[in-house]
């Protein structure tokens, strides 16, 4: 573990050589798997964020108990780019090469070593959780209604064409042929409904050519696929009061949750925070509004910047607020939003007494812009250019 987290430490300092380097052994040695990826640069330019994201996230993670559903459930999600046990064989001596290319002289035989039994086991975690089972590559689904929320809000209604199974709170990925060839990874926004239609929020972001796709240009009756279901954000049902915090549309897999909820109600009282940038992007207040008036158990903390003043302020206005409630250590707290958002959101519920067993969220990578660390709720205020994002992390990231 120690030879692994040291040798990454000075390849990390290398990222794009890294990864520039890896693609460009791959692609001069197996041409043919060229077709696999994206077609334009700045989706390739992604691609590569993504591989150096996840690299990052088995590291910082190799002797924490939810590495391995992370590995099975990116397993089971490259089935849709019809990844075969050949295609791993290929990608391990690229990727060693180019961790030796970005490490110098601190690459040792120890180190390559260590990284080859690290990378096989990988390769054979996310294989075999790729062949259990006799689920599709992809489901087919067609858009069935397109919401529109502004300019930059999109909630799409998906029938598949076959029985589509998930859980309440987990994501999918999504991909449409008016961008071939990526995916980009959603929350489904409701629990299971008798007719197998699922709902997708989706934020467009700035350059996002898929995100933008999905929120301006596609149309009902539009064919889109659908990557298998993952993650566990999931309800623990513990007998024990909930609090809810989501950001901007980290709200999607908070509000599968509740109608989960609504069908088996709780015995203990929920509270729910939904930050947003400003008042236009509460778009899904209404609900919000009549589910806790149905429920009668929920305190809902809209928590938005006042007219007028700079969206920073929401940041500051929900720390105010959770300080303000007690009972910490007694709550189950389910945390959705941006990866920096979540991760300042747990040290900041710690710090108040939360219990770290008790916070619960899907994996976050570990995040870097190239400048100084985001802070609390910047990414979804902020919106900076999108840099390592997990590829199956549940959060919505289109970027």
């Amino acid at each position: 573990m120690k030879i692994l987290r040291s040798s990454f430490a000075v390849v990390e300092r290398r990222a794009e050589h890294a990864v520039t380097f890896f693609y460009s052994h791959l692609f001069w040695h197996h041409p043919e798997l060229r077709e696999l990826f994206p077609v334009s640069v700045g989706e390739m330019a992604r691609q590569r964020d993504r591989i150096f994201a996840s690299l990052t996230h088995v590291i910082t993670h190799l002797e924490n108990d939810s590495l391995l559903p992370y590995l099975q459930d990116l397993g089971r999600d490259h089935r849709k780019f019809l990844a075969r046990p050949g295609h791993y064989a290929a990608i391990g001596p690229s990727l060693l090469a180019a961790l030796a290319a970005a490490s110098g002289t601190a690459w040792t035989a120890e180190a390559e070593k260590a990284w080859s039994q690290a990378y096989q086991l990988v390769a054979d975690t996310m294989t075999a959780a790729a062949g259990d089972g006799a689920d599709p590559p992809w489901w087919d689904a067609e858009v069935v209604r397109h919401l529109r929320y502004g300019q930059d809000t999109g909630v799409l209604t998906l029938r598949p064409h076959t029985p589509f199974p998930y859980l309440p709170g987990q994501y999918a990925s999504v991909s449409s042929t008016r961008v071939p060839r990526t995916w980009r990874t959603y929350s489904l926004a409701n629990a299971p409904r008798p007719d197998g239609t699922l709902d997708v929020h989706v934020s467009r972001i700035p350059g996002g050519r898929l995100s933008t796709a999905l929120v301006r240009e596609v149309r009902p009756g539009e064919r889109l696929r659908l990557g298998a279901a993952g993650g566990r954000f999931t309800l623990r049902r513990a007998d024990r009061p909930v609090t809810f915090i989501c950001a901007g549309t980290g709200w999607a897999p908070v509000k599968a949750l509740l109608e989960e909820l609504a069908v088996h109600p709780p015995d203990q009282d929920l509270r729910l925070f939904v930050v947003a940038r400003d008042t236009a992007h509460l778009y899904d207040r209404p609900f919000i509004d009549a589910y806790a008036t149905a429920l009668g158990k929920i305190a809902v903390t809209y928590l938005t910047p006042a007219p007028g003043r700079h969206r920073d302020e929401a940041t500051d206005r929900l720390v105010t607020a959770l300080g303000h409630r007690a009972r910490w250590p007694d709550q189950d707290v389910y945390l959705s939003g941006p990866a920096p958002f979540v991760a300042e959101s747990v040290h900041r519920l710690e710090a108040l007494g939360a219990l770290p067993g008790r916070i619960f969220h899907d994996a976050v990578p570990a995040h870097g812009d190239g400048g100084r660390p985001l802070g609390f709720a910047e990414w979804f205020l902020d919106r900076p250019a999108p840099h390592w994002h997990n590829p199956a992390a549940r959060t919505p990231l289109d970027p």
